[in-house]
């Protein structure tokens, strides 16, 4: 009986730690994006090949921000759950989410005195311990452009 309440308490404990500082972090991690991104709000960032004033064009340059960044434990648990009974698998798309702002941002501040960044592509790629299982244990975001000076 006692081995059955140490095995218990043993699988909890993670499961409990990994939600408290998962969601802390989370938080941080959103309320950073959210400050940056106001920062950077007037840098025009746009999918378009060519410039919106291409004779006004004095330097273009690559420009790129690229993040890794892993799922908790407890969102690695539900994820599993979800994954068996099926449905959308939120904690991933949080986790995405994340991944793609930030990875924006990296591109933005990387480019310094910039007044437009165009041709925006992003790329993703999952980073798997057990690719076999199908399970994902971080996302690797890049994000690439070119940035244009007046």
């Amino acid at each position: 009986m006692i081995d059955l309440v140490i095995n218990i308490v043993l699988i909890v404990i993670p499961i409990m730690l990994g939600y408290f500082f998962g969601r802390r972090i989370e938080r941080r991690h959103y309320e950073s994006i959210r400050e940056r991104e106001a920062q950077f709000a007037s840098l025009m960032t746009t999918a378009l090949k060519q410039p919106l004033e291409p004779q006004k064009v004095v330097t273009a340059e690559l420009v790129s921000g690229s993040v890794v960044i892993s799922i908790d434990y407890f969102k690695r648990f539900l994820a599993g759950l979800r994954n068996f009974f099926g449905g959308n698998i939120t904690a991933y798309e949080s986790l995405v989410d994340r991944a793609r702002r930030e990875a924006i941002l990296r591109m933005k501040e990387s480019a310094a005195g910039a007044d437009e960044i165009i041709n925006i592509r992003i790329e993703t790629s999952s980073i798997s311990k057990n690719s076999s299982k199908g399970n994902i244990g971080s996302v690797e975001v890049l994000a690439y452009g070119t940035a244009l000076k007046y």
